[in-house]
């Protein structure tokens, strides 16, 4: 056996099959850190996003930033489809200077890639991260915000915006919500093999990112019994709680929940504390 396969055997997550139900345009990102702890990444999407049918109430805003004082991205998706709208309409990014962007753990890098200054990049890496923020501000309630959301079709919308769009409410700002982008589920047509390999007990964690990823795989696999077969695991406390309401026993949860680094290292902290006690039990 050469060097680097006795160095392989000693990762964590070594020959581990871990699903990903997060969107394509995650997944890179997200299998290479399974990869870099020795998994082996299984690809399922169980959403996928989407261009809108019309973009006449997002293009009015982008015409008319001016009129908001911040801009708050609770995905990288809402960034892309803003950056992508803004190109469609010939509209410099310099729009942005006179308004302050807020975005959560990594996608505010996505943000200064193209050269934009993220104002608020909140500590805890959620919305209320940023509704907390916002609070420390002593004018607030004077202030308008737009904020970049999903139209979900085909599961119910997932609580997190819906209390998030509450919050700020609360804080008296001035507060105008807009679709960005669809969010919709996946058919079930296109993961025979992978819902096969649940079955028969070969996927050893099923790694949740959001809520809207939990409800759209339940109603891929159609049987909660299948998950008894393998881990689960959430990005975080939110995601992990609303796991638990759609009837889920949720095992990992991040504690670093501000990348998909501190989602794996969850997962091979869980995995090497078992290894250790069925060593010594």
């Amino acid at each position: 056996m050469n060097d680097n396969l006795l160095a392989s055997a000693t990762l964590p997550l070594y020959n581990k099959r871990i699903l990903i139900t997060a969107p394509r345009n995650y997944t890179s990102r997200f299998a290479s850190e399974i990869i870099n702890y020795g998994g082996l990444p299984v690809i399922m999407p169980t959403i996928e996003t989407c261009y809108l049918s019309t973009y006449e109430k997002l293009d009015n805003c982008l015409k008319n930033i001016t009129q908001f004082n911040y801009i708050a991205f609770t995905s990288r998706n809402g960034i892309n489809a803003v950056i992508s709208r803004l190109e469609s309409l010939n509209i410099p990014l310099s729009c942005f200077d006179k308004c302050q962007l807020i975005a959560i753990g990594k996608d505010a890098e996505r943000l200064e890639e193209i050269g934009l200054n993220v104002a608020i990049i909140p500590k805890e890496a959620s919305p209320q991260g940023i509704v907390s923020e916002l609070a420390k501000i002593s004018n607030i309630n004077q202030q308008s915000i737009l904020v970049p959301i999903p139209q979900v079709i085909g599961i119910s919308e997932p609580d997190i915006i819906p209390n998030f769009i509450r919050a700020l409410e609360k804080l008296g700002i001035k507060i105008t919500p807009i679709y960005a982008y669809q969010t919709r589920c996946l058919e079930p047509s296109l993961y025979k093999i992978e819902i096969e390999l649940i079955k028969q007990g070969k996927i050893d964690v099923i790694a949740f990112s959001s809520t809207a990823e939990i409800e759209s795989f339940l109603q891929l696999v159609n049987n909660t019994q299948l998950l008894t077969k393998c881990l689960i695991a959430c990005f975080g406390p939110y995601t992990a709680g609303n796991a638990r309401k759609l009837g889920l026993t949720v095992d990992i949860v991040g504690k670093d929940y501000h990348s998909f680094a501190g989602f794996v290292q969850a997962m091979a902290d869980y995995l090497t504390a078992s290894s250790s006690t069925e060593i010594y039990a």
